[in-house]
Parts: structure tokens; sequence; C-alpha cells
């Protein structure tokens, strides 16, 4: 009978871009519309402000995104070609050198040897970047792929508020920005963690605080700039 196991690893990647371009949407947009409202601003004004915060968030998360990734890339890239190198030069060196990976997890000096050997005449390559480098195709840095799911997920989250801002009335934008951008921060919290295999609660809870807290800064800072003009 197989023993079938279900393992969240590789969904590592695109999960932590969605999570974080989604929750940053959320949490910037709203604080940014409530901060704004919290100044005696106008309807026109506060919903201006809030799409300016969408598009200009949803370019530097991209932005952000792909030139992070993108040095996680190329080093990675580095260190393998380095590899590649050494296995050209000193395929013994590089053989002894996995071994004693493996003999460090565990395993005696002879067995040891024995998979590195089996594992290079497979792949050496990979064996090496995988073992040694802790590099696979499962966590491997993808740019383009990190920076479209957080423009994405930002300009998805954002929207959430923005909504709730144009369908508000004036006297209870923020009460209602506010109150949507909690549920939905819960919300994203919550499905972020199962998808992943962590503590729903726990998550929802995490990103409701900080996301409460930022939107009460910002209403501070709007309403005291409000009062001095």
């Amino acid at each position: 009978m197989l023993h079938t196991e279900v393992h969240r690893t590789h969904r590592i990647g695109w999960l932590r871009a969605a999570v974080l371009g989604a929750n940053d949407g959320i949490v910037s947009t709203a604080s940014l519309i409530i901060g704004v409202a919290a100044s005696n601003a106008s309807r026109s004004e506060v919903l201006v402000a809030g799409m300016a915060g969408l598009v200009a968030g949803a370019m530097s998360m991209a932005a952000g995104e792909y030139v992070s990734v993108s040095s996680q890339a190329d080093t990675e890239s580095a260190d393998i070609e380095r590899e590649r190198t050494e296995l050209r030069d000193d395929p013994e060196r590089e053989l002894e050198e996995l071994a004693s990976v493996y003999e460090a997890r565990g395993l005696h000096a002879g067995l040891a040897r024995q998979v590195a050997e089996g594992l290079t005449a497979h792949d050496a390559l990979g064996a090496h970047a995988r073992d040694e480098l802790g590099i696979s195709d499962t966590m491997a840095a993808r740019p383009v792929q990190a920076a479209f799911t957080s423009a994405a997920m930002f300009a998805a989250g954002a929207a959430l508020p923005l909504l709730a801002a144009a369908l508000a009335s004036g006297a209870t934008q923020i009460v209602v920005v506010a109150i949507t951008a909690l549920f939905f921060l819960a919300a994203l919290g919550a499905v972020g963690a199962k998808a992943g295999g962590a503590p729903m609660v726990a998550a929802a809870a995490r990103v409701t605080f900080w996301g409460a807290l930022a939107m009460a800064v910002t209403a501070l800072i709007g309403t005291a700039f409000g009062a001095v003009v």
C-alpha cells in the first residue's frame, strides 16, 4: 500500500509573495484612506488618494520583489556556477565534501561516501546544489513570478478598502473602511495559514493586530494635520 504525504514547501515562493502583496495592499490603502479622511478631506480627495495608493503600491511591490528576488537568483546562479567549476577542476575533493555533508547529518563514513558516489554519478551538480548549498527547483528564486504575484495581489487587496470607501457615506467612511479592512485581513491571515499548514487563528490575530495599529496611527496623524489646517 502506497503511503502518500502532502507537503506544502512547493508553495512557499508564490504564497509568500501573494500573502505579502494582498496584506500590504489592504493595510497601506486602508490606512491611507483613513488618514486622509481623518484630515477632513472631501470624498473625492479621499478616493483619489486611495486610487493613487493602489497604483503606486502595486508598481512598488512589483519593482521591489523583482529586484530583491533577482538578487537572490543571481547569488544562487553564481554559487551553482562556482560548484560546476569546482566539480570540473577537483572532482575528488568535491566528492569528499559531499560525503562530509551526509556524514554530518548522521550517516557513518562508509555509507556517506557510498551515497555521495551514487548521487554524484547520477547528478553531481544537482546533489551539491541541493545538499551543500540548499538550492532546489522547489525553493529556487523566481523574480518574474514574485513580481507579478505581489503586484496583482497588492492591487486586489487595495481594491477592497477603496471599494468600501467609494460605497460608504462621508460620515461613516472611516468606520466602514476600517471594519472592511480588518475583516479581510483576518480572512487573508487564515487562508494564508491554511495554505501553508500553519495555525489559522494565530495568523489571523497577528495580521489583524498590526493592521489595526497601522490604521489607528494614520488616523491620529490625519486628525492632527486636519486640525492644524
